[in-house]
């Protein structure tokens, strides 16, 4: 029964919903029906407009996504092997780390228009720190035991950081991409809050515009749903790569894996 534990509350949430609004406890313009909300869904599917938008969400932030990570996971690699050029980029970093994502809309607006390439800029700056951080508190955080094990071995420093550094960052690493996709979904929907022309962010707002607070509640509902599902299919995907029971990413034991392997 763990497992059904997790939906107790949003059914309760439901039932609460559908109760009030049949009791009318609620403001019917505010708070509309669950039926109607259903009935919306169904038809902005039927009609392919939902499915057009979330389709083009969906591109922005796997695109960007792909973008940040080829970006951030050479850097973090570079840093963590070599200390001495974090504490170059350090101060640098940390400034831009501080700085919401948000707040650069405006600028990014100016700087490359309400296209594409700005919304893509916006989950890069929201994605990029999650995966660099993560990655660099792995790779950094390898037992020097290990590499010394590989030395004895005659392993070369390229050796040395395919087969024993990695695959020890590896919970880290996937730990800093499983943030990341979080941050970018978020960024993306308040990126197209503010200025887009399509995309499940775009839908609300010209819902909120029209009056329409059923779509709104359809927008909310799937981009709560989707950032769900995202994250539990990479988990799934990320177990079944790293093949630990129950899916639990516990680093002593692949600490244990890699030491019996080269031992």
């Amino acid at each position: 029964m763990k497992k059904y534990r997790g939906i107790v509350f949003p059914l309760a949430i439901l039932l609460l919903w559908a109760v009030g609004s049949e009791m009318e406890w609620f403001n019917t313009y505010i708070v509309p029906h669950p039926v109607k909300v259903l009935k919306t869904v169904l038809a902005l599917a039927e009609d392919g407009i939902l499915t057009r938008h979330l389709g083009i969400s969906l591109f922005r932030v796997l695109s960007g996504f792909v973008i940040t990570f080829s970006i951030a996971f050479p850097m973090a690699v570079l840093v963590g092997l070599n200390k001495k050029t974090f504490e170059y980029l350090s101060p640098f970093l940390e400034f831009v780390r501080h700085i919401p994502p948000i707040a650069m809309i405006p600028l990014l607006i100016l700087w490359f228009g309400i296209g594409e390439t700005s919304k893509i800029a916006v989950i890069i700056l929201a994605t990029f720190f999650p995966i660099f951080i993560n990655t660099v508190s792995g790779i950094s955080g390898c037992d020097n035991r290990l590499v010394e094990v590989g030395r004895t071995y005659g392993f070369t420093r390229w050796q040395t950081l395919i087969k024993i550094i990695l695959p020890q960052a590896l919970p880290s690493i996937l730990a800093g991409m499983q943030l990341g996709l979080g941050y970018s979904w978020r960024s993306l929907m308040g990126a197209e809050l503010i200025a887009a022309s399509s995309g499940i962010g775009y839908m609300i707002i010209e819902a909120e515009q029209l009056s329409r607070i059923d779509i709104i509640f359809v927008g909310i509902i799937v981009i709560g749903t989707l950032g769900c599902g995202i994250d539990y299919f990479f988990l799934k995907a990320t177990n079944r790569l790293l093949m630990w029971e129950g899916g639990n990413h516990d680093r002593d034991k692949n600490q244990e894996l890699i030491k019996d392997f080269y031992a």
